[in-house]
């Protein structure tokens, strides 16, 4: 007997299925997280270089500890961000609302604000003392600095990073202490420690119901098509559900894991460059970060790194006895 009902073909939460608004992702925490115990930034940026594999000894509890596996890890080069302001946000009834911002003094942040911004928009300095009652929360203002990786290209990111704590005067002291210095990523995670990674994937254009939602290509005997949905709905009423799985755009889509186990943060290049450098990317100048399995996106993207909202627990630490250095090239 033929199946009278088959599982929806394409899930329902990720919708609606359109473009990302930009090539990098924001960062979002939710409020809930953000009140940790520790002042320090939440987040953290870098560019996807590639993929190699470990061989590495797991002292956590998962079935496979004390002995030597094998991983698929993805690195991703994570030079220093730069603090070019101070961003305060004041809690309303419609949520959280900018309410002023400190810039850098510094030249770099003043050219990227004019670049940013336009001359005639760059505001005065806020007023801390006088409006202390006011500010519920304060966030970072950082841009990349490619120039430090080998991803070949000159324009900066600029976004925002939240600053985890529950006192609002210590974060803004923090904050303060940090405006127009550097941050790392050794500042802001620990190996063994589980993160999500957020990013755009890659683009595929316009494309079919099969490859976009996964439906059943219609049999031989099937009048004129075949990659098509084998029906648009009932005839009464006469309009077409949002649920029909139709064609449309496939990929470039903002798409966040969960729970990624960090393996090594490092600024020796030399342990993780293969042979003929990494395919469509080049070499690896200074730091970055080894992560467990695949992250989301093409090479050169910008991704996300978040510290995890579900965490399973404390860092997990692993001892790695090999890196793989071999030729990406033919594989």
């Amino acid at each position: 007997m033929p199946k009278h009902s088959k599982p929806r073909a394409g899930s329902k939460a990720y919708w609606p299925r359109k473009r990302a608004r930009r090539i990098y992702p924001d960062i979002h925490v939710p409020e809930f997280f953000a009140k940790t115990k520790e002042v320090v930034p939440l987040a953290f940026a870098g560019w996807k270089v590639g993929m190699t594999h470990v061989i590495m000894t797991d002292h956590s509890n998962s079935p496979t500890k004390g002995l030597t596996i094998q991983k698929p890890v993805t690195i991703i080069e994570s030079p220093s961000l730069s603090v070019c302001a101070l961003r305060f946000y004041q809690k309303t009834s419609d949520g959280l609302i900018s309410i002023g911002e400190i810039w850098s003094p510094s030249k770099d942040s003043k050219k990227l604000l004019e670049r940013k911004l336009g001359k005639h928009d760059v505001k005065k300095n806020f007023d801390i003392d006088s409006n202390i009652d006011k500010i519920s929360d304060v966030r970072l203002i950082v841009h990349t600095q490619p120039n430090k990786a080998g991803i070949g290209k000159k324009k900066p990111e600029l976004f925002e990073l939240p600053i985890g704590g529950t006192d609002v005067k210590k974060k803004i002291e923090y904050a303060k202490s940090v405006l127009g210095k550097e941050i790392s990523a050794k500042d802001v995670f620990q190996p063994g420690e589980a993160v999500d990674v957020s990013g755009v994937t890659t683009g595929r254009g316009f494309t079919g119901p099969v490859k976009r939602f996964g439906i059943k290509i219609q049999g031989r005997k099937d009048e004129q098509h075949h990659r098509h949905a084998g029906t648009k709905g009932q005839e009464r009423p006469g309009k077409m559900r949002w649920q029909v799985p139709m064609p449309g755009q496939y990929g470039f889509f903002r798409r966040t894991e969960l729970n990624k186990r960090i393996l090594v943060i490092d600024n020796d290049p030399t342990k993780v460059i293969p042979k003929g450098g990494f395919l469509n990317y080049g070499v690896v100048k200074g730091d970055y970060i080894i992560i467990e399995g695949s992250v989301v996106g093409p090479t050169k993207r910008l991704v996300m790194i978040r510290k995890a909202i579900r965490s399973s627990g404390k860092p997990r630490p692993v001892e790695i006895k090999y890196i793989s250095q071999e030729s990406k090239q033919g594989v």
